[in-house]
């Protein structure tokens, strides 16, 4: 395994993610959200599709045990883009990819709801701790003007795009804890692929409602949010090739640093100290999750007796 391959491909495909969304924040809600769905689905599509070529067989790749589950995931995966390119329209990147580091959290109540998968005491004192954390962002303090809820945007409609993040966490919790279950019986390639194609097709269904026909620079956003988005899909798929996912997962809070330094380069936009301290609480916490998962798994090497 090359564990530095992996780390690298892992923080490529966080970069891509955030161009996917600095893509659609770049759009500032003059696309209707459904049309914004179906091109970053549908071009996504494209590299996704000649990834699957260089694998071998696409039809083998893609052969499914279990469509109902790809529904599941589908539905609940279209509802946490949908929110979340919302919350963009009203939060600035930063504070988004901050508020999306809630889903983790979500993830763990439903695996054990759901899933029956057993939590360890100290997995819920850092889903508590990562609470905390998204307290943080929303309530700095009484009358604080710093905090998401209380406008550090100066944008009165904070409170809707921190509620479209949330529910956009909520969403994406439910696509992960479906994806678990998917990885068991299912190839990653058909993961991806119908995924995909449902969000095409349910971006496409949105036409009825009315598309607006995008100018040059709206369309080359879109056609920028595609691309990204299908890479980062590539990439996270095969930084997992290289090393374990336990090792991967605390580069995830990547994205914000990726979401201050774009933020600030392109959108002349940056989080307050709430969101910050908000999201390094969150953080943390998930990185001392995976310490203390680690730690259990370690073999203990008994000593020589003398």
């Amino acid at each position: 395994m090359n564990s530095r391959l992996g780390v690298l491909l892992k923080i490529s495909s966080c970069l891509c993610s955030t161009l996917m969304l600095a893509c659609v924040k770049g759009l500032h809600g003059q696309i209707p959200t459904g049309e914004v769905i179906f091109f970053r689905s549908f071009i996504a599509l494209f590299p996704l599709l000649s990834w699957l070529k260089l694998q071998g067989n696409i039809r083998a790749n893609i052969k499914t045990h279990n469509l109902f589950g790809h529904l599941i995931r589908g539905f609940s995966g279209t509802g946490g883009m949908y929110f979340n390119y919302l919350a963009l329209v009203y939060i600035s990147l930063a504070d988004a990819t901050a508020l999306s580091y809630a889903a983790p959290l979500f993830t763990v109540i439903m695996a054990a709801i759901l899933l029956k998968e057993h939590v360890r005491l100290s997995r819920w004192l850092a889903v508590v701790a990562g609470f905390s954390g998204i307290i943080v962002m929303l309530f700095s303090g009484p009358g604080s003007s710093s905090s998401l809820l209380f406008g550090h945007n100066g944008h009165d409609g904070a409170a809707i795009g921190v509620l479209f993040a949330l529910i956009a966490a909520l969403c994406t919790a439910t696509s992960n804890v479906q994806i678990r279950f998917l990885n068991g019986i299912e190839r990653p390639g058909a993961i991806v692929f119908y995924f995909s194609l449902m969000t095409t097709l349910i971006g496409l269904a949105t036409a009825v409602f009315g598309w607006k026909v995008p100018d040059h620079q709206q369309l080359l956003l879109l056609i920028g949010c595609g691309l990204f988005g299908g890479m980062a899909q590539i990439l996270v798929t095969l930084s997992l090739r290289y090393t374990d996912a336990s090792l991967l997962a605390p580069f995830d809070y990547t994205t914000l640093v990726w979401s201050m330094v774009i933020g600030y380069l392109f959108l002349s936009s940056l989080p307050g100290p709430s969101t910050l301290l908000g999201a390094s609480i969150v953080a943390m916490a998930g990185i001392f999750t995976l310490w203390s998962e680690q730690r259990r798994r370690r073999p203990r090497v008994s000593e020589p007796l003398s």
